[in-house]
């Protein structure tokens, strides 16, 4: 059985991640959808919050598993019998960073092949930090995230009084 991991923070999921999970299910039997837990790094949404949304986000994908773990990746991996690891490429500007830990990984786990898988192009400028920035304002998000994700941002926004335009 091929599997593959496909690591994460996905804070939140956006289509661009969808796409992307929905490439590799056709090369894998089994995709596991893992949020990499960066303690450098201050999440919008729980872990749990997250792991709810892709799962709502993803049910339409056969043979896909939602999980969370926080270490090295390719520990992870080994773990979870993975041959391989997807990441998403969307422009040059991610290739020489994703190359570096690409060959990172090697070295930690040679039986472990990274496979980068390229987005459908209307997607090669969206990431989470940006949908989360327009989303805080109020932007129409609804062609960048599931409607579940949409949602859960509007509710974060609005809850914590920082969403649409501040006058000063």
């Amino acid at each position: 059985m091929k599997i593959a991991i496909y690591p994460g923070t996905f804070d939140p999921i956006t289509n661009g991640h969808i796409d992307i999970a929905e490439r590799a299910v056709t090369l894998f039997d089994k995709v596991i959808i893992t949020i990499a837990v960066n303690s450098a790094k201050k999440p919008l949404f729980t872990i749990e919050e997250r792991k709810d949304m892709i799962r709502q986000s993803v049910q339409h994908l056969p043979h896909v598993e939602i999980d969370a773990f926080e270490g090295l990746l390719m520990e992870y991996a080994k773990l979870r019998k993975a041959t391989a690891v997807i990441r998403g490429l969307r422009a040059i500007s991610d290739f020489e960073y994703e190359l570096q830990m690409a060959l990172m990984n090697r070295k930690l786990a040679e039986e472990v092949v990274t496979v980068f898988l390229m987005p459908n192009v209307k997607y090669t400028y969206l990431n989470s930090t940006i949908v989360k920035e327009v989303a805080s304002f109020g932007g129409d998000i609804t062609d960048l995230v599931p409607e579940i994700v949409a949602q859960k941002l509007r509710e974060k926004f609005q809850k914590n009084g920082s969403f649409g335009i501040k006058k000063y």
